[in-house]
């Protein structure tokens, strides 16, 4: 298929992926911060411009909740509810797993407002630790995410309401004094409104690089003020 071409099958498994993608609340920079396609890949796909590799149909597959080969039997002519039926509502462990995420959400949420003052010496350090706890239930909620056979839904929004408690917290601790590294890496890329591949892009980094420094992985000088040099670049107008 030349560049630019629309193929009838696969612009309607693509429109089907679509439309399955926003049911479940799950936005193309998710897609492409877990790595499954990327966003221009994944605009192509969802206009009938391009066929996923088989690899990327089956990981896409299993984050739309949708039974092995689904994608392809869509393109071969079938209807999204023909071939990929949602599972039944209420699987029991569907339901654990999104009662088990609220009540860790709701143990953090309680922890947050235990916080001494941002003004307040400890406040980094704590916080510190409690994003560092957050980033754990944030990969445990994108694993269930994955491999969800009911409700998934529930499980994504879960996922969302985690992230957005770790990107309040995140841009709460970049503020204060002894904010680490990554936490004002963090807040200037946010302050961009770029991922962190693309603030990895402007400084010439690796996105790797960019993603370590933010979970406050240990780093060497050099890195450490590559780093620098980048958060010193978004911050200019």
């Amino acid at each position: 298929m030349e560049e630019g071409d629309t193929d009838d099958g696969i612009a309607r498994a693509g429109a089907a992926a679509a439309a399955r993608r926003r049911e479940l609340g799950i936005s193309q920079r998710e897609l492409a911060r877990q790595k499954v396609i990327t966003a221009p890949a994944l605009i192509h796909f969802e206009k009938g411009r391009s066929w996923p590799r088989e690899r990327t149909r089956h990981t896409l597959e299993e984050l739309l909740q949708w039974p092995a080969g689904t994608i392809a039997r869509i393109r071969a002519g079938s209807t999204a509810d023909e071939v990929a039926a949602p599972p039944p509502d209420g699987s029991e462990s569907a339901v654990l797993v999104v009662d088990a995420l609220k009540l860790a959400l709701a143990r953090f949420d309680t922890a947050i407002d235990d916080l001494p003052p941002a003004s307040s010496p400890d406040f980094a350090k704590r916080a510190s630790t409690i994003l560092a706890d957050l980033r754990k239930l944030e990969a445990l909620a994108a694993r269930a995410m994955r491999h969800s056979q009911g409700s998934p839904a529930e499980v994504v929004k879960s996922l969302g309401l985690i992230r957005r408690r770790y990107d309040e917290l995140m841009l709460k601790a970049a503020a204060h004094p002894d904010a680490s590294l990554g936490q004002r890496l963090y807040a200037a890329r946010r302050r961009a409104n770029l991922s962190a591949g693309e603030a990895a892009a402007v400084g010439g980094l690796s996105a790797e690089l960019v993603e370590s420094a933010e979970t406050g992985k240990p780093m060497d000088p050099g890195s450490a003020a590559r780093v620098e040099a980048l958060i010193a670049e978004l911050a200019e107008p």
